[in-house]
């Protein structure tokens, strides 16, 4: 992650630093229960667990560029400091088992910063949601007028959804948070399930029942996949707030600072930065999944073609996943609601956006649906000439005259009617109850 993006607390889970803290805590366990089982002598665990306390990052580099395998190199660093006992480092286990086992934990830890920064965005949907239930907007298909809904009913659709992305988080999280402590191709030939149960234990972690000389990439793949997900949900909201923003629309507006400027040419400019940046990060989330899913695929029981790229795509992903998230909480939070302007754009078409409920009316009193359909679309069609408003258009039209008289047009043509049914997706949600 660059500096202009990255989250400080994912930095320190990602940092050099704390993979090597959690590599030696790992080989410190293993010491430890093979202590239990009688086959390290007491004093060399002793020694061990008194003098293998940290590793000199530094030191571990300087011996990578000449051994160009680093978990050689941080074993090396840390054994230049023991004595004879030294030799227990690392006993019976492969680098997978360390390098995997500690991936689960910083995923695992990572992935419960992304859920805390999801379940923000989701708080401040639900309340924008309660808090415009009842402020009217035209609902769009195609980028054109439909039917009336409210801004609140809308945004209850991205709650929904951001629900659907905590449970899909909440499962690869639990499904990531697994380790391996199996030895060369998995077989735990070398290190019993008893050393690794202590080992995964001390760590919170779970084993892979069936382990190669890796834990399974499909589990990497279903986090990276589920994050692509997530960001796509992102997308759709930002996008959706990016069309509320344009000038024709002017319905909605993330926040815009005293002193922010929106164009180094137009001073007038205020433009949907923050939302725009949502929209690309989504991209990369996506481009990450395929990674994740390229990866699945090794050779026989292990090769390390994975190992390079997740290098890049775990932090770039994760990190991207919660700067993101967070952004779209920060502009829902601060949102702009022009509720005059809504109400003038649902307005604007003179009623055309009840056409529907006027093909009801008509088919309810007994007339033919493409009959009835004709008639209304022709009082639309003059009144999208200019020639005449849509309700004026209605009222001259005698063939409308004989299915409808004036009242049951202007009840066909209620708003109210149009938003009763909004409850049945309140319910649904729990929104009703917390109002």
């Amino acid at each position: 992650m660059i500096d202009r993006y990255a989250l400080p607390e994912l930095r320190e889970i990602f940092g050099e630093a704390r993979k090597l803290a959690l590599w030696l805590r790992i080989e410190v366990l293993a010491v430890e229960a093979l202590n239990r089982a009688g086959v390290v002598p007491d004093a060399d665990w002793e020694r061990i667990r008194r003098a293998a306390t940290s590793v000199d990052p530094e030191r571990a580099r300087e011996i990578e560029r000449e051994s160009q395998h680093d978990v050689i190199a941080f074993l090396r660093s840390v054994t230049e400091g023991l004595g004879p006992e030294g030799r227990w480092l690392h006993y019976g286990l492969t680098s997978s088992d360390v390098l995997d086992t500690a991936t689960a934990v910083v995923l695992r830890d990572a992935t419960g910063v992304l859920e805390g920064e999801l379940r923000r965005l989701a708080e401040v949907t639900r309340r924008l949601a309660i808090e415009h239930r009842a402020t009217p907007q035209v609902g769009r298909s195609h980028g054109i007028h439909a039917e009336p809904i409210t801004f609140g009913f809308k945004v209850a659709g991205w709650l929904a959804e951001l629900e659907r992305d905590q449970e899909r988080l909440a499962r690869a999280g639990a499904q990531i948070a697994v380790g391996s402590i199996s030895g060369a191709v998995g077989t735990h030939a070398n290190v019993s399930g008893d050393v690794e149960r202590h080992i995964l234990d001390g760590l919170g972690l779970a084993a892979d029942p069936a382990p190669t000389q890796v834990v399974s990439r499909d589990r990497h793949a279903e986090l990276l996949t589920t994050i692509a997900i997530l960001g796509g949900t992102l997308e759709r909201i930002s996008i959706e707030l990016r069309h509320l923003q344009r000038t024709e629309v002017g319905e909605a507006f993330e926040p815009f600072g005293s002193g922010q400027q929106g164009s180094s040419a137009m001073p007038h400019k205020r433009n949907p930065i923050l939302a725009e940046r949502v929209s690309g990060m989504a991209r990369l989330l996506r481009a990450d999944a395929l990674v994740a899913l390229e990866n699945m695929a090794l050779w026989h029981e292990r090769d390390i073609s994975h190992s390079s790229a997740e290098r890049f795509v775990f932090e770039r992903a994760l990190g991207v996943a919660a700067y993101a998230t967070r952004t779209l909480a920060d502009i829902l939070d601060g949102l702009e609601v022009d509720a005059d302007r809504m109400r003038a754009n649902l307005d604007e078409l003179g009623g055309m956006v009840y056409s529907e409920a006027l093909l009801l009316a008509m088919i309810a009193r007994g007339a033919d649906r493409q009959a009835a359909y004709r008639l209304v679309q022709a009082a639309a069609k003059r009144a999208w000439t200019g020639e005449v408003p849509f309700r004026e258009a209605l009222a001259d039209d005698p063939a409308v005259g004989e299915w409808l008289t004036a009242e049951e047009i202007d009840r066909a043509m209620d708003l109210e009617h149009h938003l009763s049914g909004i409850g049945v997706t309140y319910r649904a949600l729990g929104l009703d109850a917390a109002e």
